[in-house]
């Protein structure tokens, strides 16, 4: 039996909220001695996760500007120097200024060897698991390594990963077709002469009610239809949460975006995505909003830490826009991957 996410994962979990002060982040990691904390909102999902790293700055400057800070908070409430606990009460942010987005998070049945990659991949030392969005779980490296050194769970296989059941949607969608409409190039049967002898009989109610008959099925019709949509969301939603981007899968979409140039154009859709996928149905991407990014899931957040990490010191572009707007909401989002001037 293969170990997964719920096998190994940490359930004590130690989180901050986004309008955590960085010094009460900073006290909050010391007390629990833990280098990180996920960022949870006030629905229980992760938007960010604060580490040591982003508290004490990645550069050299950021580091020497805040380490008599970490000093102070370290030396547990000895002797300081007047002017030295004055600058120690200057406004340094909160989680939401310093924490890293958007967020690598894996499923409770996402398998071990599949979590080491993406921590290998992605160079974190932890991910969040969740459930319906909200974080239930963390796995770090070292819960990992626990694991092994237990001897918990046989060798770890790759994972096998089933493809989306568009077909099962068509067939759902032409039974409807069928159902109330007749099917495509449906031809009505002829009319028998016998049947001109009721004519006598119809009246406007009739007629009447032969429309409201048209009109109950086709808004039956209908329903059914946006429940057969939103089952599709739900599916690639849920797909594109429990995948995640391997390097020849990343490597096949920089070889299409080159195809794409040579094509003559500027810019290549790397993913076309349900706005359910963002933690915000979409609305920071529709409004261009800056911290769009950290309201990715899945798929689409792995693919900006990607571009991030490798393309954009090389000049490279991300943007998302909306695509269409089913009931005037945000439908889709693709992610674009820009080289044009």
């Amino acid at each position: 039996m293969t170990m997964q996410a719920r096998d190994v994962m940490t359930t004590n979990i130690v989180s901050v909220s986004p309008e955590t002060p960085v010094r009460e982040i900073a006290r909050t990691l010391l007390e629990h001695k833990i280098s990180a904390a996920p960022v949870v909102d006030a629905a229980g999902m992760v938007i960010g996760m604060v580490s040591e790293g982003d508290l004490i700055g990645r550069s050299e400057i950021e580091r020497e500007a805040r380490r008599d800070w970490w000093l102070a908070l370290l030396a547990e409430g000895e002797q300081l120097n007047p002017e030295f606990l004055a600058h120690l009460q200057r406004n340094h942010g909160t989680a939401r200024d310093v924490m890293s987005t958007p967020v690598i998070r894996v499923t409770e049945q996402t398998e071990a060897a599949e979590i080491a990659a993406l921590l290998s991949q992605y160079r974190v030392k932890r991910v969040p698991v969740v459930r319906d969005g909200k974080v239930v779980g963390i796995v770090s490296r070292a819960d990992l390594l626990r694991a092994i050194a237990n001897g918990a769970g046989a060798p770890v296989a790759e994972p096998e990963h089933a493809g989306r059941p568009h077909s099962q949607i068509a067939e759902m969608l032409a039974n409807l077709d069928h159902r109330f409409f007749g099917g495509r190039g449906h031809q009505p049967a002829a009319i028998d002469p016998a049947a001109y002898a009721a004519v006598r009989d119809l009246s406007v109610a009739d007629f009447r009610s032969l429309v409201s008959g048209f009109e109950r099925h086709r808004a039956e019709a209908a329903t059914e239809a946006r429940h057969a949509a939103e089952v599709r969301r739900g599916t690639e939603v849920k797909h594109l949460i429990d995948e995640h981007v391997r390097d020849e899968a990343w490597n096949a979409l920089l070889h299409r975006a080159r195809e794409a140039a040579e094509r003559g154009e500027r810019e290549f859709m790397l993913l076309r995505f349900p706005s359910d996928l963002c933690i915000d149905g979409g609305r920071a991407i529709n409004s261009a909003l800056p911290d769009w990014p950290g309201t990715l899931r899945g798929e689409a957040a792995e693919l900006y830490v990607r571009w991030e990490a490798s393309l954009k010191p090389r000049g490279f572009r991300l943007v998302a826009r909306v695509l269409d707007f089913p009931g005037g909401k945000p439908g889709d989002v693709g992610l674009y991957l820009g080289w044009g001037e």
